[in-house]
């Protein structure tokens, strides 16, 4: 079993930054990938950035927001960051961590609301 807890959320203006932290407990060493994934209202949820530890932390960030997104890990604190700079109101959704495991078990936290007004 792998737990989640996520922080960081709340409410910026367009241009600003925030950054989300993501803590893993449990079984930990289980972990082969994990990332960050959100969802705006009406839609689906979709990947925003992942780290494939297997591979030794390769790094994958989507289109929308590569460039002004950074995802990073402090493996001492068991936590992984998404720093996010340049946001825009289209930002805007429930943010969520996803452990994958070597058992192709998913787990997800509960989410974290990001908020951009324009």
């Amino acid at each position: 079993q792998v737990q989640l807890v996520e922080s960081g959320g709340g409410l910026v203006q367009a241009g600003g930054s925030l950054r989300l932290s993501c803590t893993a407990s449990g079984s930990t060493f289980s972990i082969n990938a994990i990332g960050w994934y959100r969802q705006a209202a009406g839609k689906q949820r979709e990947l925003v950035a992942s780290i494939d530890i297997d591979s030794g932390g390769v790094t994958n960030v989507a289109d929308p927001v590569k460039g002004r997104f950074t995802i990073s890990r402090d493996n001492g604190k068991n936590t992984i960051y998404l720093q996010m700079n340049s946001l825009k109101p289209e930002d805007t959704a429930v943010y969520y961590c996803k452990a994958e495991t070597v058992r192709y078990m998913n787990y997800w936290g509960q989410g974290t609301q990001v908020t951009v007004s324009s």
